[in-house]
C-alpha cells in the first residue's frame, strides 16, 4: 500500500519543533551567561582549558565556568541536530523551497558557532551582539519550517484559516519586525556587562524622558557611586530608555492585533488563538522587563526576560508565516475562480 506524502513526515515535523525548543534552551543558556557576566569563564575556544570540550571533566564545571561550558556543550548539540534536519528535509518528500531552507538554516548554525569562538578568542562585544541577534534569526528559520511541516499548513489549503487581508499579513510583519529591534536593543545592553542604566520604573530618574544634560548626569553618578554601581554615559541611558519605549510599542501594537483579528478571523479557530498567546507573552514580557529593573538584573529574571522575549519573537514569525501562506492561498483560489475554464462551467 502507497504511503502518503505527508505522512512520513510526521516525525519531521516533530523532530523540526524539538530542534526549535533546544534553539530555545540555547538561547536561555546564553541569557545565563550574560546575566552572570561570565562570558569569558572559559578562555580559550575550541577547547576548553585545553581539553577537548566534549571530555572536560566534570569535576571542574564550576562557577562561571558551569554556565559556559554548557553553553557550548548545547550549542554543538544544537549543530549536529542541524545537520540532521537539513539532510532529512533534502531526502524527505517536501517543497524545494523547505529544503533550500534548510540548507540556510545549517548554514546559520555554523555562523553562529564561528561568532562565538571568535567572541572567546577577538574579546568583541560587538561579535556578541550580532551572536545573540542571529540567534534569534535562526529560531525564526526553524519555526518557519517546523510549521510548513505542521498538519495546519496543509488544512490551510481546505480554507480552515480564510485571512485575505493583506494590511493584517504587513501589520504582522511590522510587529515582528519590532520584536526583533527589541531584542537587538536588549542584546546591546547586555553585552556591555554593566550595571543598569536606569533604576526606576516606569519612569527614568523620576521622569517620563530621562534627564540626560551634564549636570543631570553628574548628579545621577553621584548617587550611583554610592550604591556602588558603575557610571553611566548619556548613550547608555537613552539605550535602556529606547529599550523601554521600543518594548510599550510593541505591547500596544500586538493589542491592536489581538483586537483586529477578533473582528476578522470569524471563519478561522487557529489565528485567534495564536494571537491571544501572542497577546499573553508579551504582557508575561513586559512584567519580566520591569521585574528585571526592579530586582537590579537578578540574573534569573533577566533570564527569564531573554526566554520570553525569544518565545515572543517565534510566535511572531509564526503568525507571519500563517498570514502569507493564506494570503497565497487567498490568491490562488481566486485566479482559479476567475479562470475561463470555472467561468464556463458555472454557466
Amino acid at each position: 500500500m502507497r504511503t502518503s506524502a505527508a505522512e512520513p513526515n510526521r516525525f519531521l515535523h516533530r523532530f523540526a519543533w524539538f530542534t526549535a525548543g533546544a534553539t530555545v534552551l540555547l538561547i536561555c543558556s546564553g541569557g545565563l551567561v550574560t546575566s552572570n557576566g561570565v562570558g569569558l569563564a572559559v578562555p580559550d575556544w575550541p577547547t576548553t582549558f585545553g581539553y577537548n570540550m566534549f571530555f572536560f571533566p566534570f569535576s571542574k564545571w564550576i562557577g562561571g565556568i558551569f554556565f559556559e561550558h554548557t553553553h557550548r556543550l548545547i550549542a554543538s548539540l544544537i549543530g549536529l541536530l542541524t545537520i540532521i534536519l537539513a539532510v532529512w528535509l533534502w531526502r524527505a518528500q517536501t517543497e524545494r523551497w523547505l529544503k533550500v531552507l534548510g540548507l540556510v538554516s545549517l548554514g546559520v548554525v555554523i555562523l553562529q558557532g564561528i561568532l562565538g569562538g571568535l567572541r572567546v578568542t577577538l574579546l568583541k562585544d560587538e561579535i556578541g551582539i550580532f551572536h545573540a541577534c542571529l540567534a534569534q534569526a535562526f529560531l525564526g528559520l526553524l519555526v518557519v519550517i517546523a510549521l510548513a511541516l505542521s498538519p495546519t499548513w496543509r488544512r490551510l489549503a481546505q480554507s480552515s484559516f480564510n485571512i485575505s487581508s493583506k494590511a493584517l499579513t504587513v501589520f504582522a510583519l511590522i510587529i515582528s519586525g519590532l520584536i526583533y529591534t527589541q531584542l537587538a536593543l536588549g542584546a546591546t545592553m547586555r553585552h556591555q556587562h554593566r550595571d543598569l542604566s536606569i533604576l526606576d520604573f516606569p519612569l527614568a530618574y523620576g521622569r517620563i524622558i530621562p534627564p540626560t544634560d551634564p549636570a543631570s548626569l553628574v548628579r545621577i553618578n553621584e548617587v550611583r557611586d554610592k550604591q556602588a554601581l558603575s557610571d553611566v554615559s548619556a548613550a547608555q541611558i537613552w539605550l535602556q530608555w529606547w529599550h523601554r519605549l521600543v518594548g510599550a510599542i510593541v505591547g500596544l501594537t500586538i493589542i491592536g492585533f489581538w483586537v483586529w483579528v477578533r473582528r476578522e478571523a470569524k471563519t478561522s479557530s487557529v489565528l485567534p488563538k495564536l494571537a491571544g498567546v501572542w497577546l499573553g507573552l508579551v504582557i508575561i514580557q513586559i512584567t519580566l522587563g520591569g521585574w528585571t529593573i526592579l530586582s537590579n538584573k537578578a540574573a534569573d529574571i533577566a533570564t527569564a526576560h531573554v526566554a520570553f522575549g525569544a518565545i515572543t519573537f517565534a510566535v511572531g514569525i509564526a503568525t507571519c508565516a500563517l498570514l502569507i501562506r493564506s494570503q497565497q492561498l487567498s490568491q490562488t483560489s481566486g485566479a482559479s475562480l476567475t479562470s475561463p475554464q470555472l467561468t464556463e462551467v458555472a454557466l
